[in-house]
């Protein structure tokens, strides 16, 4: 899989036939290795490894509904509260950040209303933090740490 601008993670990989799953240690269960999810596991250590968020606060592929629509986010991360804190919206590598990745993020957060959105596609990271009252968002320069 292609290099990303993250630190190297030990990942578990496992082939069966001409398929390579990778381990997601957050559902507990291997997955076909496709480009997004090689950058939404690398991307899910960098936030435990690196971030220091705990994995106990961490939902992949949360489902959701907006404005009546099935939608599911990449990566949800929770407060102690147990409130939705942080969305992440993985893209692969090949695929290019644009206004469409960060309309899809907003959507989700119309219903979720974090105060964090991240969007990446391994190669580069882009976080807003939210200013719901006055319906703006400004982007940090990184990603934040974890904060009990």
């Amino acid at each position: 899989m292609q290099e990303l601008n993250l630190p190297n993670y030990s990942l578990k990989l496992k082939k069966e036939g001409n398929k390579t799953f990778i381990f997601d240690p957050i559902r507990k269960k291997y997955l076909v290795l496709t480009p997004e999810e090689w950058v939404r596991q690398n991307f899910i250590q960098f936030l435990i490894q690196k971030k220091g968020y705990p994995a106990s606060l961490i939902a992949v592929e949360m489902g959701i509904d907006v404005l009546n629509t099935k939608k599911r986010c990449d990566i949800v991360l929770f407060n102690n509260d147990g409130k939705a804190h942080i969305i992440v919206e993985c893209k692969a590598p090949s695929i290019k950040i644009a206004q469409d990745t960060f309309d899809q993020i907003a959507r989700y957060n119309m219903t979720l209303k974090t105060d964090l959105l991240i969007v990446t596609n391994g190669l580069q990271h882009f976080t807003c933090i939210m200013d719901h009252e006055n319906k703006r968002y400004q982007f940090l320069k990184e990603i934040p740490e974890y904060k009990r």
